[in-house]
């Protein structure tokens, strides 16, 4: 039976809650979430002060997918990094932001594995729109000792939490350890999170749709078609109304609390043939939260995106993600019906 989820409870209380769902997970789980709590807390300041100190900005390298990093990505991407490397409860880590696995300080070797996106969206900061951390969480498959690669190329079906903080005009974390989904707002009074969006579900069905209508000329025949649907009316149905925002977080944030659907699909032109977002810091996380708040996600040609085998670290995928019957449209018109 679930637990009763309360509102006003910090996030420590809950998260012991949850432990007693998962009795296998012996309290380490319990001790790498409120590890990415501290850790959350810390990003979130550096994010609140970034308009007063020297962080905004280019950092003046790129990253592993060619892109320039900004400053606080930087920060944000060291400051986990940190926690967890002697938290003693993972072996590896990724981080989108680094072309190679991270392993554990030796000594510190735990029996889970972090993958993240340390702050999505960064590029927004500078005109205060909302960024965020996503993180993916799963255990290790390796024996012992510092964990490997295939540690972390595990598809998103065998996550055991998932979820992502989102800054904005107030910080929120929102996880999910399999038995639902559950949103914790930080009070900056008392340093930490309370429960506010107990047992979250996404509406089944919207109005709103979140994509990036300037790549239209270079869709693919399905996804135009579905697009052009969705503003037209249709058996009494008002047209859709676009939200995007152009920050992942934001956008999947918006659509969990309102209801809608995010579409970024492959295209003719972007030269990503297998998409843009990330398996393994992007998509799965977000996928396993929207299905245990009841919605779908799936690729532009119709595969669950939670049972994706990952081929390597920053492997790309096409993400159509959000309201159930939303998502149920889409794969028709993306299967000709």
């Amino acid at each position: 039976m679930a637990l009763v989820k309360r509102k006003g409870i910090t996030i420590s209380r809950q998260i012991m809650d949850d432990q007693l769902l998962h009795p296998e997970a012996t309290g380490a789980l319990t001790g790498l979430l409120s590890d990415l709590v501290v850790a959350g807390k810390i990003i979130s300041a550096e994010v609140n002060m970034a308009g007063l100190a020297d962080i905004l900005g280019q950092s003046g390298r790129t990253n592993i997918q060619g892109e320039s990093v900004q400053k606080l990505d930087v920060f944000a991407n060291q400051t986990i990094k940190r926690r967890m490397e002697q938290c003693g409860h993972i072996c590896v880590m990724a981080s989108e932001e680094e072309e190679d696995p991270i392993p554990a300080l030796p000594g510190y070797e735990g029996n889970y594995t972090i993958a993240f996106d340390p702050l999505d969206g960064s590029t927004n900061i500078d005109v205060n729109v909302s960024v965020g951390t996503i993180f993916s969480i799963h255990r290790r498959t390796s024996a012992n000792g510092q964990g490997v690669v295939t540690d972390l190329l595990q598809p998103g079906s065998k996550q055991v939490a998932a979820g992502y903080i989102i800054y904005g005009s107030s910080t929120m974390m929102v996880y999910t350890t399999g038995s639902g989904v559950h949103g914790f707002t930080l009070d900056p009074s008392v340093g930490e999170f309370f429960l506010s969006h107990p047992n979250m579900r996404i509406p089944e069905a919207s109005l709103y749709y979140s994509v990036n209508e300037a790549y239209s000329p270079h869709w693919f025949d399905g996804i135009r078609d579905f697009i052009n649907h969705l503003k037209t009316e249709d058996k009494g149905r008002k047209p859709y109304s676009a939200r995007y925002i152009g920050s992942l977080v934001s956008d999947f944030h918006r659509n969990l609390v309102k209801g809608g659907i995010f579409l970024y699909p492959r295209d003719k032109k972007s030269g990503k043939a297998e998409g843009k977002l990330r398996l393994l810091y992007e998509a799965a996380p977000l996928a396993m939260v929207v299905e245990q708040a009841g919605g779908r996600a799936i690729t532009d040609d119709g595969r669950r995106i939670l049972d994706i085998e990952p081929r390597d670290l920053h492997q790309r995928v096409p993400l159509i993600i959000g309201s159930k019957q939303d998502v149920d449209m889409a794969e028709q018109f993306l299967r000709g019906e």
